[in-house]
Parts: C-alpha cells; sequence; structure tokens
C-alpha cells in the first residue's frame, strides 16, 4: 500500500549534530564498470551517456561509448577526491561492486580518505524481475566485492531504476542499515519490511547531474550550482522550526566534467559559509537518526539491524 501522507503537518523535531538546520549528502555514483556493456559479454551497450542517440549497429561493440564511462574512473574520480579533501566534507560513494573490482586502487583511495562506500548493486541494473534469491545473491555479490576491494562493509543500499518488494525485507536480513531508493521526503523514514522496519534515506533528482544527460534541462555547471542554491536556501529557511535533507547526485563521468564539477565545487564553498550546514555520510544520517529519531519506530528497528 502506497504511503501518500508521510509526516504530514507534523514532522518530527529531532536536531541534528551541532544544532545543524541541513544535513548535506553528497552522493558519488561510481558505476563505470559495471554498466552494460559488449565487452562484457552483454548484449549491448549501455545507451545512457551524455549525448543522446546514436547511429552505429547496438549490437556491435561501441568504443565511443565506452570511452564516455572510463572517463569516470580516469579523471572524475580524482578530481573529486582532490575537491573533497581540500574542503573536509565527507560524502558517500554509491558504489557497484563490479566496478570496484575493476579499480581497486580507486576503492582503497574512497576508504582511505574517509569516505563511505554504499551498495550500488554488482553491476550497474535494477532488481525489477528477480527472484528474491536473485536479489539476494546481487545483494551479497556487491557487498562481498565492496569488502574485498576497500575492506569496509556497506551499510546502505541504493540499486538503478528500482527495487522490488522483497528488496528491503532482504537488506534488513542482511544487516544493511538503510536503503536510498525512493524520491518521497525530505527526512529519512520508517517502512516496514517484513517482520523489522527498515529506515530509509531518501535520494533527489532535482539536485542530480543526471539532468544534464541526453539533452537534459541543465547545461552549465553555474546552473547547477544555481539550483543546489536554491534549495539549500529554501531548506535552510525551513530548517529553522523542522530538520531537512539535502542529496547532492554526482556521476563521475558527467558531474566529474570540469564545468559541472566546478559547480559543485562553489556549492560546497557556498555551504560551508552558511550557519546550521551539516555535511554527512548517508550512513551518518541514518546512525543519528535511528538513535535519535522517532522515538515510536526506532527502538525495534534498531535492535533488528544492530543484531
Amino acid at each position: 500500500m502506497r504511503d501518500l501522507i508521510g509526516y504530514g503537518e507534523n514532522p518530527p523535531v529531532v536536531g541534528w549534530p551541532g544544532g545543524a538546520k541541513v544535513a548535506v549528502s553528497l552522493v558519488v555514483n561510481y558505476e563505470e564498470g559495471a554498466e552494460r556493456s559488449i565487452a562484457a559479454g552483454d548484449d549491448s551497450d549501455e545507451d545512457i551517456v551524455i549525448f543522446g542517440g546514436w547511429s552505429s549497429d547496438p549490437s556491435r561493440r561501441n568504443l565511443m561509448k565506452e570511452s564516455f564511462f572510463e572517463y569516470g574512473p580516469r579523471v572524475g574520480l580524482w578530481r573529486f577526491l582532490n575537491m573533497f579533501r581540500q574542503y573536509e566534507v565527507p560524502a558517500t560513494f554509491m558504489a557497484c561492486g563490479e566496478a570496484l573490482e575493476k579499480h581497486p586502487d580507486a576503492a582503497l583511495a574512497i576508504a582511505r580518505d574517509g569516505h563511505e562506500i554504499c551498495g550500488h548493486g554488482y553491476r550497474w541494473r535494477g532488481m525489477v524481475g528477480m527472484s528474491p534469491e536473485e536479489e539476494r545473491a546481487e545483494i551479497r555479490a556487491a557487498k562481498a566485492a565492496i569488502q574485498a576491494a576497500a575492506g569496509v562493509t556497506p551499510v546502505g543500499w541504493y540499486v538503478r531504476d528500482d527495487i522490488t518488494e522483497n528488496t528491503r525485507a532482504i537488506l534488513a536480513e542482511e544487516g544493511f542499515l538503510y536503503d536510498s531508493n525512493s524520491y518521497a521526503d525530505d527526512l529519512p523514514y520508517f517502512v516496514q519490511a517484513g517482520p523489522a522496519r527498515h529506515l530509509v534515506v531518501p535520494y533527489s533528482g532535482d539536485t542530480n547531474d543526471g539532468r544534464f544527460w541526453g539533452g537534459g534541462s541543465l547545461g552549465t555547471g553555474a546552473e547547477f550550482f544555481s539550483v543546489l542554491k536554491d534549495t539549500l536556501d529554501c531548506l535552510l529557511l525551513e530548517g529553522e522550526t523542522v530538520p531537512k535533507m539535502m542529496s547532492v547526485g554526482i556521476h563521475l563521468r558527467i558531474g566529474g566534467r570540469p564545468s559541472v564539477a566546478f559547480g559543485v565545487r562553489q556549492f560546497i564553498e557556498y555551504a560551508l559559509a552558511q550557519h546550521g550546514v551539516w555535511f554527512a555520510t548517508r550512513e551518518q544520517i541514518a546512525r543519528w537518526w535511528l538513535e535519535n529519531g522517532p522515538a515510536e519506530t526506532q527502538n525495534g528497528l534498531f535492535e533488528t539491524v544492530a543484531s
């Protein structure tokens, strides 16, 4: 049954650490190397790249398409790691297990710098159409690959396209704290997942560099900065009375390009200059909500996921 009500007129008054009004979550999607690819044995190459429309035979390997993805781990990754290190802000890397397997130096660098690695599937694909057994295998494969490559255990999950009605119960059983496969709110919230309550840390599409894809609604880093700034300004005003959360979605092959990355840099500088902003990983947000969130729902969930 869908929940079209949420918190309604009475969102929980939960103070962020240090009295912050807005928790800002920088999210870097690391998918390159795990996408659909003829080189990997798939029937066709992934078609979600910067430009829309290709005249070449989709059944044949396309080296130019591959090169769009290759830019991400070759250049975009290091651009963002250097940026985050300069400003001392944490990020959550939603990483596919296969992508990290193919670039162990990247996995170790992300973990070394203290960023969270969130499970993004073993390959970059959705879970719709999978049986519960197939879903569990995908989740376990992603988790094992991240552990092997980076030496850390993911506690969060976000998968491409969609999840099924079984996904969250499986995640809870596998020890995950949260998932982000939702765009339904400005705050974390709980859902029932089998016998347990499960925490959802919602994501955002409007503050996401996906809007640059194939003739999207954004064209420059300055436009991206404007969207991010307006979003933060609005949430800071609303955060005077209730907490708010803001997600910034970045893809290495898109946001990692100079113009868009410069917009992200401008936003970080702007946000750091504002009073009441807490840059946090999604794991930090989840753990804070589990410990300080709505009392009538958080205790049972915390006991379930912590066991």
